[in-house]
């Protein structure tokens, strides 16, 4: 499973991975990490276009948080686009809190959850962890 970054949560991204790979989940099933850069994705990229993209390849988003206002925001994309075969989007609900290290954890495990039995979030549209 390849997951997207999104280009605002870039930093914070890298220290959830390392939780996971100190707990030892990147080693029990590959779990990919991935920037805008890296996929060819422009930064300013709109919140469908960066959907779209994301579930055109297969992909997870991950984010801190995008726009809810707007006919292109990640809401009303959402909305308007989701279907039961879509795969959810997650969102770390308190970014700042990735600072601290069991709020940290928390995130990486429900991660590690969503991703396990993700045949069961398609569809959902958005999740937010912890």
């Amino acid at each position: 499973m390849t997951v997207l970054v999104d280009h605002n949560l870039k930093g914070q991204a890298l220290v959830l991975w390392g939780t996971l790979a100190a707990e030892g989940w990147l080693g029990l099933f590959p779990l990919r990490l991935v920037a805008f850069e890296e996929v060819g994705l422009p930064i300013n990229s709109n919140d469908r276009a960066v959907w779209r993209f994301a579930q055109a390849k297969g992909m997870i988003l991950l984010t801190g948080n995008r726009s809810r206002k707007g006919p292109d925001s990640l809401e009303q994309t959402i909305r308007e686009e989701n279907a039961v075969s879509s795969l959810p989007v997650i969102t770390v609900a308190s970014v700042a809190r990735l600072d601290e290290r069991s709020y940290r954890e928390q995130c990486a495990s429900r991660l590690v959850e969503i991703v396990l039995d993700l045949n069961n979030y398609l569809g959902t549209g958005r999740l937010f962890i912890p």
